[in-house]
């Protein structure tokens, strides 16, 4: 038995299920940049980014070095009480690089989760109202206030309800299919409609306090909006007084090129929350928003005994200013324009490579099994992504059918070309019927 096997064998012996997606038996060792190595010395390239929570990738000098450097110090005092320095800094860096013209403030907690429900909170207490208006397939976290407001998957939802009441779902405005899986996508108005018809009959507008949205859907499946949609939903808001927030959990801190990606957006968002590579892996969220509805609820409502540890914002301050230091935002532009130029050739190549899309290093490849009808290809995905894992390239697929493609900022172009040749090697093999030996029942979402 080899060690990874020997690893996963006595964790599922005491941890439960709940708490992991199976992909493969990758039991990790060690990582640098974009490489993962498992217990048995097998290395990887790292599509995946730990879910896109390492943009600076595994173990960078300047962060490791900012972690250690404030553990000597002290490892915690609790922010509920007490003050430090590493949490003013942080806090003025993340004012002066989110978007929106206007006075902020930031509040600090432990993953996007809670961040999520921060905003729940915020909203509900600024604006006096109820409501809260998200997404189908939106995916908000897993707390009580972030599962109610996502509408991803069952095993979100079922055997412990009831969630938390005042939440509705609207269809997002994809690109590529339309409502209810439609083969066309619709217009601006037709994914309105249902908002509008919601404000006519059973949700009066003056009752929402905030509409959240992703502005690319991370795990929906790197979904893109139709253009125009979110400028047209800010005017809704605004007409009727309702907050605009943004989940830019999966999506900020230079994962579509920019800051936030708001800025790819003529919108201004009222709040916005952040996680995953905040703290270049270590746990942390914050949100960030207008100073009025920051400062509408009184303390205890949104604080954390643990939130904002020095430790993980010296390793925030560390992720930011590297993601300065290395031009990130310019590298995930680039790398991404360099990747989709050679992906475009893919979906003239191969009739299973529905859609490519994305900003960035934040690119979804839409594996279909009929491209007019655009039908999902679960098994063929996950088979893709079995071949990949096989020959060392660790990408998962999402929605069942579309391949994530969110590799570190700081991976390399020859680490890229790797990866892609095995990916045209797996789409190769697909096409030639040599995939059809993977197991994939239990796999994925």
């Amino acid at each position: 038995m080899s060690k990874a096997q020997s690893l996963i064998s006595e964790d599922s012996k005491y941890f439960a299920k709940p708490g992991r997606i199976k992909y493969y038996p990758l039991a990790i060792e060690s990582g640098k940049g974009a490489i993962l190595t498992d217990v048995d010395g097998k290395s990887y390239i790292d599509l995946l980014a730990s879910a896109s929570s390492q943009n600076v990738g595994h173990a960078p000098e300047q962060v490791t070095e900012a972690i250690k450097a404030q553990v000597d110090r002290f490892i915690h005092y609790t922010p509920a009480y007490m003050y430090h320095e590493p949490l003013v800094k942080l806090s003025k860096k993340l004012c002066e690089i989110s978007p929106g013209d206007f006075e902020k403030r930031v509040l600090f907690g432990l993953s996007g989760s809670d961040a999520n429900d921060g905003i729940i909170k915020l909203a509900r207490g600024y604006t006096g109202r109820p409501y809260i208006i998200s997404f189908t397939n939106a995916y908000h976290g897993s707390t009580y206030g972030a599962l109610s407001m996502s509408a991803i998957s069952l095993n979100m939802r079922k055997k412990y309800a009831p969630l938390v009441p005042g939440f509705y779902h609207i269809p997002f405005p994809d690109k590529y299919r339309g409502m209810f899986e439609h083969s066309e996508p619709g217009t601006v108005e037709e994914y309105l409609a249902p908002l509008k018809e919601m404000f006519n009959k059973y949700v009066p507008a003056d009752e929402v306090a905030c509409i959240m949205i992703e502005t690319i859907q991370g795990d929906g499946g790197l979904i893109e909006p139709v253009d125009g949609y979110f400028e047209a939903l800010q005017a809704l808001c605004r007409e009727n007084g309702i907050l605009l927030a943004v989940d830019d959990i999966q999506q900020g801190l230079g994962r579509t090129g920019t800051w936030s990606s708001v800025e790819h957006y003529n919108i201004e968002p009222d709040l916005i929350s952040y996680g995953k590579s905040l703290a270049g892996g270590l746990p942390m969220s914050a949100v960030v928003g207008r100073e009025e509805i920051m400062n509408t609820l009184d303390a205890p409502a949104h604080l954390f005994t643990t939130g904002a540890n020095p430790v993980s914002c010296e390793a925030a301050l560390a992720t930011l200013q590297m993601i300065e230091d290395e031009d990130l935002l310019t590298a995930s532009t680039k790398k991404g324009a360099y990747v989709r130029e050679r992906m475009a050739k893919w979906e003239a190549q191969y009739d299973f490579i529905g859609d490519i899309r994305g900003k960035g290093l934040s690119i979804g490849i839409d594996i279909v099994s009929d491209r007019q009808a655009k039908t999902r290809d679960n098994d063929a995905a996950l088979k893709i992504c079995n071949y990949a894992f096989d020959h060392g390239v660790i990408v998962i697929a999402v929605a069942g059918n579309v391949l994530r493609f969110q590799p570190p900022l700081v991976i390399t172009y020859e680490q890229l070309d790797t990866a892609l040749d095995v990916l045209e090697e797996a789409f190769e093999k697909l096409t030639n019927g040599e995939l059809d030996n993977y197991e994939i029942s239990g796999q994925g979402w």
